[in-house]
């Protein structure tokens, strides 16, 4: 990991942890000028569709208690770690007095929603580690189910808080939260 944080753009920064930073994948790349920052924050359109499907479906019938947010939202914890969520979906009560503002979200969501990650693993000294750590942050900061989909192998990891975790198939159905369940297989078949 580069030593001089200080000499690196903030901007390539996906998450803090420990007080350290977690960089985006192909930041050296970036530093060297062989990308622009855009391909390192950018997703692919897979993941696009499927944010944008489980986005649409989840508003469809969660809007009445839940608030729908996505975009890399950032989640701060009470040790200036911090990381970045693809959606999380949040109780509007719990949100009634938040200040909007332009800053990272200091309350836990209900669930959080990974597609892959953006995260320089490469530098990580457990890679799968990483999927571990996080999941357990998030817990821990009070999110009760995380759910990482993995667009390569076409698995689904479900971490609920006080229960095993669960690795299953695309084609198995889920439930997200509430009753409401999704098969992946089938949301990404519109043709």
């Amino acid at each position: 990991m580069i030593n001089a944080v200080q000499n690196i753009s903030k901007s390539l920064i996906y998450e803090m942890v420990d007080g350290k930073p977690i960089y985006y994948k192909g930041y050296k790349e970036y530093l060297n000028g062989e990308k622009q920052l855009e391909e390192l924050i950018g997703i692919s359109y897979l993941q696009s569709l499927i944010i944008t499907k489980l986005v649409f479906l989840l508003m469809s019938n969660l809007s009445e208690k839940y608030l729908v947010l996505t975009n890399e939202i950032g989640l701060q914890f009470q040790d200036k770690g911090w990381r970045a969520a693809d959606i999380a979906i949040v109780e509007k009560k719990k949100l009634k007095h938040v200040e909007k503002t332009n800053k990272y979200l200091n309350i836990p969501p209900k669930v959080v929603i990974e597609i892959d990650t953006k995260a320089e693993l490469e530098e990580v000294k457990d890679s799968f580690g990483y999927f571990h750590k996080k999941t357990d942050e998030l817990l821990n900061f009070g999110v009760e189910r995380v759910i990482w989909i993995f667009t390569d192998s076409e698995k689904i990891m479900i971490s609920t808080q006080n229960h095993d975790w669960q690795i299953l198939n695309w084609s198995k159905d889920i439930e997200i939260i509430d009753g409401l369940t999704i098969n992946l297989e089938a949301l990404l078949d519109f043709e």
